[in-house]
């Protein structure tokens, strides 16, 4: 069979691409060989935000006297809870089927795809059968999975992942859990509120390593607050059953010592779904972690086919996918000459307090020589935050002090993913970070955007002593 465009994939790049593809007059082969909508429906977004949102009621019950409220008996529902998630992703599923239904000119196909050839594939559905397609289009969106390192005895345990813990409709008495990074403190958070105690093995020096130090070490006091336990600079020598569960050994300051649990949960990031592709029959290039090579324009190093979501490496976040079809998009039918060099990133880790940030990190920006400007508030200077007893968290603005253009920004508070959106726009626009600064930006009162007022107030330059990397 030949296509106009041919996607292996339906995930957040790949199915908005073949609808549009398909509403452009094109002839769409969609290859799917699990479930539709990818990571983000399934095993993602929709799921892990949906348990963390009752999480955090679950904490709001069980702390209501913290704000003059009256409750007794809090206890979680969790079988509840799983099913209310499994609704959520059914119907996100089938929204996509009904937006791949609704167009004669897209067909779906069930099952595994590998290249044959550059421009071929074969599909081989879930009874067996195999079938041939060919398109001088062809998009690759087959995402990534959790990573699991070679822990002697890991293998032995039942560890969980990301996608299997949100199955369990029974609160683990007892979290351990290996990765200190956006996963893992999402997770160990909500099932804290749940009631699990958590402890956190991270083999860095800091939690989320990608953030500067001081928003790291106020995200880890905030969950340290609620109970959950880290050992940093950690590392994880083996894995054992127990009767009682799982037993991990750990090296930490040249000392060793045994961490208990009832349940494991291996969150030490993800690796991207090439190897059942047989890339290399289509002379495909690959990055040193698997991820699939890429230019500007997403395309590969063959012609005619491309890369979009988690499989080509870089951030792995939902929105960027997105936004990988729409530069896909654009270049292929509308004549565009887009290109994701020096996209803006905004991202959100859904902790409470959130995480949002945007851009580059101070550290980053260092390491790429611009001499900055820097401003710092806490929350606690917010006076929505103060109202609602919320004040964890920390504002952190980094400036190019060359022209006062934003090069970065963390939002560590209440809603701290929503906040950092008035940056980005900023930053879309080009424009100084005065532009919030002065008698000139009104702030409604008191909101939690509010705080940037303060967060602009304390801009500064950082001093020539202090630019160079520590």
């Amino acid at each position: 069979m030949k296509y106009d465009a041919i996607i292996i994939g339906s995930g957040q790049a790949g199915n908005p691409l073949a609808r549009a593809l398909a509403d452009y007059g094109w002839t769409v082969a969609l290859v799917e060989k699990a479930h539709l909508g990818g990571t983000c429906i399934n095993t993602g977004c929709t799921p892990t935000k949906t348990m963390v949102h009752r999480a955090q009621v679950m904490h709001y019950a069980r702390n209501a006297a913290r704000w003059g409220v009256r409750a007794s008996d809090v206890s979680v529902d969790l079988a509840t809870v799983v099913a209310q998630k499994n609704k959520m992703v059914q119907e996100g599923r089938d929204g996509n089927q009904r937006g791949i239904d609704a167009r004669p000119n897209l067909h779906l196909y069930w099952g595994k795809a590998r290249f044959t050839a550059p421009h071929q594939i074969l599909v081989t559905d879930r009874s067996g059968s195999l079938q041939t397609l060919e398109s001088e289009h062809i998009f690759i969106n087959t995402g990534a999975r959790p990573s699991v390192p070679p822990v002697p005895g890991l293998e032995t345990v039942g560890y969980l992942t990301n996608e299997t813990i949100m199955d369990l409709t029974e609160v683990p008495e007892s979290l351990v859990i290996l990765g200190g990074g956006y996963i893992g403190l999402e997770f160990g958070q909500m099932f804290a509120r749940f009631g699990s105690r958590i402890t956190i093995i991270q083999r860095n020096r800091q939690i989320v390593p990608r953030e500067d130090p001081e928003i790291a070490t106020e995200l880890q006091k905030a969950l340290e607050a609620e109970g959950i336990r880290f050992l940093l600079s950690a590392r994880t020598t083996h894995a054992e059953k127990t009767d009682g569960g799982v037993a991990v050994t750990i090296e930490q300051a040249g000392s060793v010592s045994t961490i208990t649990g009832s349940h494991l949960l291996v969150a030490t990031g993800r690796r991207p779904n090439t190897e059942d592709l047989a890339l290399d029959k289509a002379g495909i290039d690959l990055n040193q972690d698997g991820s699939i090579e890429v230019n500007g324009k997403l395309g590969t190093n063959v012609p005619g086919i491309w890369a979009v979501g988690d499989v080509k490496g870089g951030p792995a976040f939902t929105h960027i996918s997105y936004n990988d079809y729409q530069i896909v998009y654009a270049n292929l039918c509308e004549g565009r000459d887009l290109t994701i060099d020096k996209r803006i990133v905004p991202y959100c880790v859904f902790t409470d307090p959130q995480l949002g940030g945007v851009g580059l990190t101070e550290k980053e920006a260092r390491a790429q020589g611009y001499k900055l400007k820097i401003g710092k508030a806490p929350m606690s200077y917010v006076a929505r935050a103060r109202e609602r007893d919320e004040t964890a968290g920390l504002m952190k603005l980094v400036v190019d002090a060359s022209n006062d253009r934003i090069l970065g920004a963390s939002i560590l508070g209440v809603e701290g993913g929503e906040v950092v959106h008035i940056l980005y726009t900023v930053m879309l626009a080009d424009q100084p970070y005065t532009l919030l600064k002065g008698a000139g930006a009104i702030f409604i009162h008191p909101t939690l955007a509010e705080g940037l007022f303060f967060l602009m107030g304390d801009v500064k330059p950082v001093q020539e002593s202090e630019q160079k990397i520590a």
